[in-house]
């Protein structure tokens, strides 16, 4: 391995094609019209256009980025998370144009890429499932749904077979509600997946979403990271995560871990990859998918211990066994992050666009800030709009919360609306502090959130402003918009022949 093309954007890109230069690797990053000039463009060794944003001609062109890899001289692929990256023909068609595909095995992207499958088989493995159905061959949901539904018991969950972040997800409470939340999820999964399949299972009230980080490697060998807890969700997407979970104790914590780990020997799985379970209030938790690929919240895993995941996926994507065993691994501290979106959380999370205008981001111990945006870029409303993740480490959890409540207050971006406020109020309230979260958790708490006093846009600016131009001026960070200053431009007094 050499050379490696991030087949991604945003934060994601800047943070693998980081470590791949510390990897000692030649970087080559792809874009489309909307992204020339975002961060990851910049960072790369060599920049490839793709086309216009939309679909077909961007991040989920796979003919377009083999081809870039062909032109650049690259001998490994990184898909990130979201496009490609848990699409099972990519990884084949990478393998097979002679690239190293960093993530799992084509067969194992399948197989768990599959709701159905991925139950069958951790069923199979010993591994708790919530019970479902789907409709057999050549039968549809529509036929079948409705007794299965009423057998299982109301309210059940529609869900798209393929693919995840909630797309094509209905929660049906009632037998009235079902044939319009199958036809509505099937369009959704359509447009997302390109695959309309559907299936139904037991919606299981106020679940913790608990998830195991994996690493196995072409020897056999496995290991897990420890859990995440990832309840702080809003429309089936994640936007608090933190490590270790408040509620798990040494015994679930360790039938938990077990059963990730039978999973992925079940697979045969190498690389990193991400095993996600429903716990209910009485502990019993169910196998809910598995995530064939490098998570967006891995830095908390990275920061309680010790371990780069993204090192790790290139050792192990070069034929490299695991350099670590389970006895070697250990969790220190505890850590939170926040997901920060172009959103509005006060307009039902719509989604934001505009122009960054003012950005600053406060670094300082304890803080991890991934950030993949910069001053004068663009927000368009082609992709996720995560824009960077706020992490707050500290020995406990309660010092962790102080952190990363400080890093949200003290986070500026102007020019785009954001849902920054939304998550300083999540963390900030008692039940948060308690640990006392699930996946109701907004809408429990939440529900009819608006800022206080919203300030308008230009009086943050001035006040920036006013920040700024109290500071000596041997101090002040340097914008890289400004012009250099002359004399002729300093408004202190100074003129020619004259005195100041």
């Amino acid at each position: 391995m050499h050379t490696l093309l991030v087949a991604n954007r945003g934060e994601i890109a800047v943070r693998i094609l980081r470590a791949a230069r510390e990897f000692g690797l030649r970087t080559v990053a792809v874009y489309s019209d909307a992204d020339r000039d975002a961060p990851h463009t910049q960072l790369a060794d060599a920049a490839y256009r793709l086309g216009p944003p939309e679909p077909a001609s961007s991040y989920l062109d796979s003919a377009r980025i083999l081809a870039v890899a062909h032109s650049s001289g690259a001998d490994a692929v990184h898909p990130g998370y979201g496009f490609l990256a848990e699409n099972a023909a990519f990884a084949e068609d990478c393998r097979q144009a002679g690239l190293i595909y960093v993530g799992p095995s084509a067969e194992a992207i399948h197989q768990m890429g599959s709701k159905i499958l991925s139950k069958q088989i951790a069923a199979r493995a010993g591994v708790p499932v919530v019970p479902s159905y789907h409709a057999p061959d050549g039968a549809t949901l529509a036929q079948h749904g409705p007794e299965r539904a009423a057998r299982m018991g109301y309210p059940v969950l529609v869900k798209a077979s393929a693919g995840g972040g909630g797309k094509g997800m209905r929660l049906v409470q009632g037998p009235t509600d079902l044939l319009a939340a199958l036809e509505a999820g099937a369009r959704e999964a359509q447009q997302a997946f390109g695959d309309a399949t559907l299936m139904l299972e037991k919606y299981i009230p106020q679940p913790r979403h608990i998830e195991v980080q994996v690493l196995g490697d072409h020897f056999g060998h496995y290991v897990h990271l420890y859990e995440r807890e990832c309840s702080i969700q809003r429309r089936y997407q994640k936007i608090i995560e933190e490590t270790p979970s408040p509620a798990v104790d040494a015994d679930l914590r360790q039938r938990l871990t077990s059963a990730a780990l039978r999973l992925a020997a079940a697979v045969q799985y190498s690389n990193a990859g991400t095993v996600e379970f429903l716990v209910g209030a009485d502990g019993a938790f169910y196998f809910r998918e598995m995530n064939t690929r490098l998570q967006v919240e891995h830095p908390i895993t990275e920061l309680v211990t010790g371990i780069d995941l993204v090192h790790q996926q290139l050792r192990m994507a070069r034929g490299e066994p695991l350099a670590l065993t389970q006895a070697e691994i250990s969790q220190r501290g505890h850590a939170i992050e926040c997901r920060l979106y172009a959103e509005d959380p006060a307009h039902n999370f719509l989604p934001a666009t505009g122009r960054i205008r003012v950005l600053r981001e406060p670094h300082g111990p304890g803080r991890r800030i991934d950030s993949g945006i910069a001053v004068q870029q663009e927000v368009t409303p082609y992709y996720d709009p995560i824009l960077a993740k706020l992490v707050g480490y500290g020995a406990t959890r309660q010092e962790a919360l102080l952190r990363i409540q400080a890093l949200l207050r003290e986070y500026t971006i102007l020019g785009v609306t954001t849902n920054r406020q939304f998550l300083l109020d999540v963390v900030s309230s008692p039940a948060f502090a308690a640990g006392e979260t699930d996946t109701a958790f907004l809408t429990r708490h939440f529900a009819a959130w608006p800022p206080e006093v919203p300030v308008p846009d230009d009086i943050l600016a001035l006040a920036a402003l006013a920040e700024f131009l109290q500071q000596p001026q041997a101090t002040r960070p340097l914008l890289a918009t400004a012009p250099a200053l002359t004399p002729w431009q300093r408004a202190d007094g100074w003129r020619l022949g004259g005195r100041v």
